[in-house]
């Protein structure tokens, strides 16, 4: 199976935290296996990221502190390093030759200007549109074009909180008896009937 991690480059700690973590929030949510944090350590990102995961459930790995220029180049051995950036080709013109390559992804994300090294480094430098946009949003467009949409609705093993979808307000079922919580969720009773394990919230 292809393993898709994103390299976070340019991160400054006193700046970056809320979009980083939203960079790794969007890699994690739409199916990729993990966030490298290049050439910095913030320890507040991670932790974030973490909890996430044991609340949500899922395995996403988050590393920190790499040399991001080294990392890639051994990543080229491999699979491939995608720069996201709009000066690149239209992700329409190239995610389907990306995904039936069947390798390993390197997704690489900038945060303050992008080093030209890696224009150079990556096999493919990707723009979702050629005006300026969000990393974070360039990322969950190409990540919805790799998967066509699959990842989605992906199922994340080991979760404690999940969503019950609703029209209007918010409920999320809390799992403390995974067991239990499964057979009330399949008879649709999870919010009405089992209070313990569902918080509802229509703030």
């Amino acid at each position: 199976m292809v393993e898709i991690y994103v390299l976070r480059i340019g991160h400054r700690p006193g700046r970056d935290k809320r979009v980083t973590t939203h960079v790794g929030l969007v890699a994690r949510a739409f199916g990729a296996n993990g966030l490298i944090l290049g050439d910095i350590v913030d320890e507040g990102v991670a932790r974030s990221l973490r909890k996430i995961s044991q609340l949500w459930g899922g395995l996403f790995d988050v590393v920190m502190g790499v040399n991001s220029v080294e990392y890639a180049k051994k990543w080229k051995h491999r699979g491939l390093v995608v720069h996201l950036t709009m000066y690149g080709l239209h992700v329409d013109d190239v995610i389907d030759e990306i995904r039936d390559s069947g390798k390993d992804l390197l997704i690489v994300v900038g945060a303050e200007k992008v080093p030209r090294i890696f224009y150079e480094l990556a096999d493919y430098n990707v723009a979702v549109g050629h005006q300026p946009h969000s990393e974070v949003a360039a990322l969950a467009v190409f990540l919805d074009r790799y998967y066509k949409g699959v990842e989605l609705h992906r199922e994340f093993s080991g979760a404690k909180l999940t969503v019950i979808p609703t029209p209007r307000g918010k409920k999320v079922l809390r799992i403390d008896n995974r067991k239990n919580s499964d057979r009330h969720a399949k008879n649709g009773k999870a919010c009405r009937d089992n209070n313990d394990y569902c918080r509802e919230n229509d703030g």
